[in-house]
């Protein structure tokens, strides 16, 4: 009996050893790939960190270019500022130059008939003259409008 129970015992010590060998193979399968996948998996971590640091440097870059551009774009609209104040302040004097004309010339054609038929050659050539200015009063306040327009577009 004594041999049959140590029969019995080194059959379930060799039945052991097995599952042990058989586990030990699986384990060691699975480390090396698991070997494998951390070479991988440092490879990429150093991507990912070259990568990043690209990016952070393209940020930097992106970001002084946009406060170059808010400088230079603040700048030009300051400067559009002017120019707009410049022009309007530049067809309000041009109109109160036309209004000033406009008056002279309507005061002109309202003395024109009173005067003397002797007087009527000098009166007609001052008319003539008062017009004609009146006429480039207007096409310089014509210009300065389409000036306007064409900056204000």
């Amino acid at each position: 009996m004594s041999f049959t129970i140590a029969l019995i015992a080194d059959l379930l010590v060799a039945m052991l050893l097995v599952a042990t060998i058989s586990t030990c193979v699986v384990l060691s399968r699975r480390i090396e790939r698991l070997k494998a996948d951390e070479g991988a998996m440092r490879r990429t971590i150093g991507e990912l960190l070259a990568a990043t640091d690209s990016a952070e440097r393209a940020i930097s870059g992106l970001k002084l270019t946009l406060n170059d551009c808010d400088k230079t774009l603040a700048e030009r609209l300051r400067t559009a500022e002017r120019y707009a104040a410049d022009l309007s302040a530049q067809i309000e004097a041009g109109e109160q130059v036309m209004s000033r004309i406009s008056k002279i010339v309507e005061a002109s054609r309202l003395v024109a008939p009173a005067a003397a038929n002797t007087e009527e050659e000098t009166a007609s050539a001052t008319t003539r003259k008062l017009s004609d200015a009146a006429d480039m009063a207007a096409a310089i306040t014509q210009r300065a409008v389409r000036r306007l327009d064409g900056n204000a577009a």
